[in-house]
């Protein structure tokens, strides 16, 4: 299983729009692209010198074709959408992970 996980910092003056963008659309919308079984989102512990709250939105698949399908066909169009909401106040990293075990 691969776990595609996106890291973000979003500004305050904007978290709350941010919050309800991610819960109400883009989640179900990258989900709705039938290359991904599931997601979750947690936030991440940490004070980051910038400010702002960071959350970590993990994302699975089956394999690195599909990941890379979802890059190739979908990706531009999702990104596109939160950087015209959100502009500069949202900075995100992406990181891909191989699942090796369960406990």
């Amino acid at each position: 299983m691969i776990l595609y996980n996106v890291t973000v910092n979003i500004h305050e003056s904007v978290h709350d729009q941010w919050m309800q963008w991610m819960q109400e659309k883009h989640i179900k919308d990258v989900l709705a692209t039938g290359k991904f079984t599931n997601a979750r989102m947690v936030r991440v512990l940490v004070e980051e010198e910038m400010g702002g709250m960071t959350y970590a939105i993990q994302y699975s698949c089956d394999s690195k074709e599909t990941l890379q399908r979802y890059y190739d066909e979908d990706a531009p169009r999702l990104r596109e959408e939160g950087h015209s909401l959100f502009g500069d106040k949202m900075l995100a990293f992406r990181t891909e992970l191989e699942l090796i075990s369960e406990h």
